[in-house]
């Protein structure tokens, strides 16, 4: 291992200076007049994985911007891990907000700047290192090796699901290593383990076949605002507990050993509560905020829309309102109950004089490998050897499908080491990513592998 970690830093100079081409180019999905762009990240994602060393490299057309792949599988009897990673990157709007252009890398008090620097190019940069610096080194990997690069993370992956169900053979492995997520907080490596499914919904209430004057009409004719505020109220008790029926029949609880190792991060609430200029933090009771946000489930209205919105007031009675709705999902919820659910219970509580539709929207599984599997405790490992501290274990609150794609589709387990912090402005201008963790990182992926192979 000492020979890795020395080749890395003979080598940061000119690694750095790689990184900083990748990041010049402006791979931006959502922009069909970066097309080309994005076929020139393709190429030189392939170009790099060709000079690591790996083998079978291909840029894979898809319905959208192609999958990169490559592979290393000279291992007998050692398991496969298969490295996930996008090369796509945000806009970089508000353009004049940036201190130096997005797509002219700047290295400034030991941190890069540029669009992609933290998500997720620089991560994806450090795992085709990893695999260069053991190729040179050593001239073989400890375990066997896939990469799949995608170029549409940031518009949702909506050729993903078909690409790997098209290739699963081509993509099974023994665990998957994604590092696309951030760590705790600064000098605390984090694994994640889980993250919550998401089901979204508009609900559209409709009275009248137009707005009436609130004088001739109100008290007369149901007005929809206040069905809409009724079924919304509805779906909550007061301790905000969710009390649609059968909303938590699936929910699959959090351990013990769970629940003492989020109590153990001594998480500080009341600076959460001071940062977030709120008088008091909320949520179901019996829950810490950690466990709220990252392993319970929750409905959340995300909008809500009727009548006049102008300054002013103007006295009708509208004819229509509507709300949008999502609801972060845990283990074993199913997104597609989950809406039926949602739309039983507004039709239920629907009052009379108004009708009302329930429009589905987007949908995303929840995922959760086990805590104690070993594909998770050897990323712990792996970190507190490279940053000489305790490793954190944790879910996500957020949702990211296509970790779950890869988890239904190849029944694989997966360990989310990320190496970004929140505070890099990732999707925002001045994206970031501190070298600090891109060279503990850089360990921290090699001793994963070492790991890997004596414990899978």
């Amino acid at each position: 291992m000492e020979e890795v970690k020395n080749y890395f830093k003979h080598h940061r100079s000119s690694h750095l200076s790689q990184l900083k081409e990748f990041l010049s180019i402006p791979s931006i999905s959502a922009d069909p007049e970066h097309k080309p762009d994005m076929e020139t990240a393709a190429s030189w994602v392939e170009e790099s994985m060709q000079s690591a060393g790996l083998e079978n490299t291909d840029v894979m057309e898809t319905g959208g911007h192609p999958v990169v792949y490559g592979d290393w599988m000279h291992a007998p009897g050692k398991p496969t891990v298969l490295f996930y990673g996008h090369y796509d990157v945000q806009p970089a709007d508000p353009v004049e907000l940036w201190e130096t252009p997005p797509f002219q890398p700047d290295i400034r008090d030991e941190k890069i700047y540029a669009r992609g620097a933290t998500d997720d190019k620089g991560q994806v940069f450090m795992h085709l290192k990893t695999i260069e610096a053991f190729m040179q080194t050593k001239q073989e990997l400890p375990v066997n090796v896939r990469f799949c690069i995608e170029g549409e993370e940031e518009i949702g992956s909506p050729n993903l699901d078909e690409f790997v169900e098209k290739h699963r053979e081509l993509l099974q492995g023994d665990v998957l290593l994604v590092s696309d997520t951030p760590m705790l907080e600064k000098g605390r490596p984090t694994v994640c383990y889980g993250l919550r499914g998401l089901a979204g919904i508009q609900i559209d209430v409709n009275g009248a076949k137009g707005d009436l004057h609130s004088g001739l009409y109100g008290g007369g004719v149901a007005n929809p605002l206040h069905a809409l505020a009724d079924i919304l109220a509805s779906m909550h008790d007061d301790s905000g507990r969710i009390i649609v029926d059968g909303f938590y029949d699936r929910v699959v609880s959090l351990t013990g050993q769970e629940r003492q190792a989020y109590a153990e991060l001594s998480y500080d609430e009341e600076n959460t509560r001071k940062e977030l200029n709120v008088p008091e933090l909320f949520g179901e009771e019996g829950f810490s905020f950690l466990e709220r946000t990252w392993a319970r489930p929750t409905l959340e209205i995300n909008g809500m829309h009727g009548g006049f919105q102008g300054e002013g007031i103007k006295t009708v009675l509208p004819s229509a309102a509507s709300a949008k709705i999502t609801c972060r999902l845990v283990p074993d919820q199913d997104p597609d109950e989950i809406v039926e659910k949602l739309t039983a219970h507004v039709r239920h509580k629907t009052p009379k004089g108004v009708e009302v539709d329930v429009i589905p929207f987007d949908k995303g599984r929840p995922f959760v490998t086990p805590f104690d599997h070993p594909a998770i405790q050897a990323a712990g490992r792996a970190l507190e050897t490279a940053y000489g501290t305790t490793a954190a274990y944790t879910r996500m609150g957020g949702s990211v499908p296509v970790i779950e794609t890869f988890s239904e589709i190849l029944n694989v387990p997966v360990a989310l080491m990320g190496f970004g912090l929140p505070t890099e402005n990732f999707h925002a201008p001045n994206e970031h990513f501190h070298l600090e963790n891109y060279d503990k990182g850089l360990e921290a992926l090699a001793e994963y592998l070492i790991e890997i192979s004596e414990n899978l």
